[in-house]
């Protein structure tokens, strides 16, 4: 637990400079990660409103026009989601009053892009929220031992409020997770949509394979597709894509499947302590996990111009993480142990054998010390 009253986050800056040039800023992510927070440290000046409140969402609905159109100059709207006929208001009235200043957070990536490219193209700047990030947190992070730290998650309300992982965690997913699936789309049977995150959530680190989760859990393909693509609009898991560009080899084409924050991952996966950790065999998958979804962060946090990746062949020769850019890729293969091998390297050097020059950093991610060139531990990322 981190005893202060407001994190800085590594997105504000780019936040702050958006804001001298766009009327319009748009904060996403999940549910809970501090961006209701965000928005009020840095408009302060801004009117705020929650559409999460019924009260404030009956008096806005009854008169959405007078709302934008008569309201206060400078508003944050939070949870617009919740009410998406706004943002026909919101283009309307930046248009005609240049100085009107906007702020809209919401928790549903695919209802918010959809209304921001109909409505507010050219006149929005779009962030991510997502917990908070090791660089963030760096003193906590690098004082908390890694099962409990992979435990625990990067969730304020873990980190700063000190609930319990297994309480909040538990809640979140009933509260939010669930609730959200079913504003998004119809769900008709919610047991086996419940028993498909948790199987999803064994799946993590691995391809994605829609058939083999269609006959485990009882519905079709089509149907965990759709209930994949729920969960990514959601801010709960995201998908890595294989990389294979001008590489002469058979690689595979099916993306993999990882979780936005590794303590609601445990808590699918029903690792209610720490120490269960230290013997369950999804430890490495939650460990790299923890990897990939830290460089996520950076590419978010900072508006990064580059990709992420994996590679794998067909013969099962992988590298875990490939961060792509126009003229450089960077290469780290991840393991959860704490002691370095360098067979850990091997497909790295095969892999930058096939890129040549290309590759700038070729790192293993591990939990032990940093040896230069070669390692660095996790919470270095």
């Amino acid at each position: 637990m981190i005893s202060t009253t407001y994190i800085p986050r590594s997105i504000s800056p780019r936040i702050l400079e958006s804001a001298s040039f766009f009327p319009v800023i748009v904060i996403t992510g999940p549910r809970q990660t501090g961006k209701t927070t965000l928005a009020k440290h840095l408009f302060p000046q801004h009117k705020y409103y929650n559409l999460e409140s019924p009260l404030t969402r009956q008096a806005v609905e009854s008169d959405p026009a007078a709302f934008i159109m008569e309201g206060e100059k400078l508003m944050i709207i939070d949870e617009i989601q919740r009410l998406p006929q706004l943002f026909s208001y919101i283009q309307v009235c930046v248009d005609e009053d240049p100085s009107r200043r906007f702020v809209i957070t919401g928790s549903s990536d695919f209802q918010l892009m959809e209304k921001i490219t109909q409505s507010l193209a050219g006149r929005a700047a779009l962030f991510t929220l997502l917990p908070f990030s090791f660089k963030e947190t760096q003193e906590y992070v690098d004082s908390e031992p890694t099962d409990p730290l992979l435990w625990r998650g990067l969730y304020p309300g873990v980190i700063v409020n000190g609930i319990s992982p297994d309480l909040f965690y538990s809640n979140y997913y009933s509260t939010y997770v669930e609730r959200d699936a079913r504003q998004i789309s119809t769900i008709e049977n919610l047991d086996l949509f419940r028993l498909f995150i948790r199987v999803l959530a064994g799946r993590t680190a691995t391809e994605f394979n829609a058939n083999s989760l269609s006959s485990e859990i009882g519905v079709s393909g089509p149907t965990i597709r759709k209930w994949l693509g729920i969960l990514k609009t959601s801010y709960i898991a995201f998908t890595l894509t294989p990389f294979h560009f001008n590489i002469e080899k058979r690689l595979t084409k099916t993306p993999k499947v990882y979780f936005y924050d590794t303590g609601l991952l445990c808590n699918l996966l029903g690792i209610y302590e720490a120490s269960q950790l230290q013997t369950h065999p999804a430890r490495g998958a939650v460990f790299e996990n923890m990897a990939i979804v830290e460089k996520l962060k950076e590419k978010f946090n900072t508006q990064g111009h580059f990709d992420l990746y994996f590679y794998r062949e067909r013969n099962g020769r992988e590298v875990d993480l490939l961060l792509a850019t126009p003229s450089a890729i960077d290469i780290y293969e991840i393991k959860s142990s704490a002691t370095f091998n360098k067979a850990f390297a091997s497909n790295l050097k095969h892999l930058k054998g096939l890129l040549g020059d290309r590759v700038k950093e070729a790192r293993v991610v591990y939990d032990g010390p940093d040896i230069p060139p070669l390692a660095l531990n996790i919470r270095r990322l």
